[in-house]
């Protein structure tokens, strides 16, 4: 064996080097779902007031203490930083990171790829992943295709459970078509207090009539749970603007009208108010009619769906950047990787 080679096993037995960005209710299920990971390290996280950095590692539980008794990660000993420049500070660190899981509110909704910028301006060289939803902020990333392969990165999005996991369903069951007819979402999310997952609520209230991602941006915690008295905690979301259909249109799957997204989320019991799946239907080759149905275990939390696939395209992405295949990538184009 030659000393490349040898060099070149070390790399693929060593330990995925993995940062979170955001350290709301997403960014700490995000960090417990790591922390068994024998594939995959935490070694950095960022909230908006500070970021920590360790190259050993980062103990979930006491980044999650930290972060709910201080207000922010930068207090965390010996190694975190107060700052309000957290992302752009974390990555001009110079830390060694593989790869970053973008556990972000796209509020507004160019955030994620001013984000993104801000990695391509620093020079930063590695793997980004996001479960953004909205199409329009999805279409914004596409269009930065050849700035991210001239920056040397790969970067993965619309990689959470819808659009991500069932996207990825999706397209897996149009295989045993000739032709899709419809490509039918439905989601069922359950939560204990919608204070924890604030930003994601008010994603989701973005999409309902009468309002916009400004006005949802715009509300007050009080606003938001007085919206939440009304519908006795319930938010029912029909014709979402989300993603898989643009995701599902590139990947030559159908046309982005033949594919909808709706769903019930339930900010006051864990338990989901109905399951998750997504129905394809189309014509096979002797032109009969079907559907398939991908349906997602209910005892699965949102966390569970957002996350684990999250990590899935992330270590997918590694893979590709280490063949030195750059630019962007759908949940619709490449397949997740299991994370031990």
């Amino acid at each position: 064996m030659s000393p490349e080679q040898a060099i070149d096993l070390r790399n693929m037995s060593a330990k995925m080097r993995v940062g979170v960005l955001g350290f709301g209710g997403l960014g700490q299920a995000a960090a417990k779902v790591l922390a068994p990971k024998q594939e995959m390290l935490l070694v950095a996280a960022a909230d908006k007031n500070g970021y920590v950095y360790a190259n050993e590692g980062l103990d979930a539980k006491t980044c999650i203490t930290t972060y709910q008794s201080q207000g922010s990660l930068g207090y965390l000993e010996p190694n975190g930083k107060i700052t309000t420049e957290s992302i752009e500070e974390l990555i001009a660190s110079g830390c060694s990171v593989d790869g970053y899981f973008l556990a972000l509110p796209n509020l507004p909704n160019d955030f994620i790829a001013s984000v993104a910028k801000q990695f391509i301006k620093l020079g930063w060289r590695g793997v980004l992943v996001d479960a953004i939803k909205r199409t329009s902020a999805v279409e914004q990333l596409l269009a930065m295709k050849a700035e991210l392969q001239a920056a040397g990165i790969t970067y993965m999005t619309g990689c959470g459970a819808t659009p991500g996991l069932l996207t990825a369903a999706a397209s897996l069951a149009a295989q045993s078509y000739a032709e899709i007819h419809q490509v039918e979402i439905t989601f069922g999310v359950g939560i204990a207090n919608w204070e924890a997952y604030r930003a994601t609520i008010r994603e989701d209230i973005a999409h309902m009539p009468g309002y916009s991602v400004e006005t949802a941006r715009a509300m007050t915690d009080k606003e938001v749970e007085a919206l939440l008295d009304r519908t006795n905690g319930i938010l029912k979301l029909e014709n979402m603007e989300h993603a898989d259909d643009v995701m599902l249109e590139m990947a030559g799957i159908c046309d982005r009208d033949r594919v909808t997204v709706g769903g019930v989320v339930d900010t006051r019991n864990p338990k989901k108010p109905l399951s998750t799946n997504v129905k394809i239907t189309g014509r096979t080759f002797e032109g009969k009619i079907s559907t398939h149905t991908f349906t997602l275990g209910d005892e699965t939390s949102m966390a569970a769906n957002v996350c684990g696939p999250a990590f899935g395209y992330l270590k997918a992405g590694i893979q590709l950047h280490k063949r030195g295949i750059h630019g962007i990538f759908t949940a619709a184009e490449i397949m997740p990787q299991f994370v031990k």
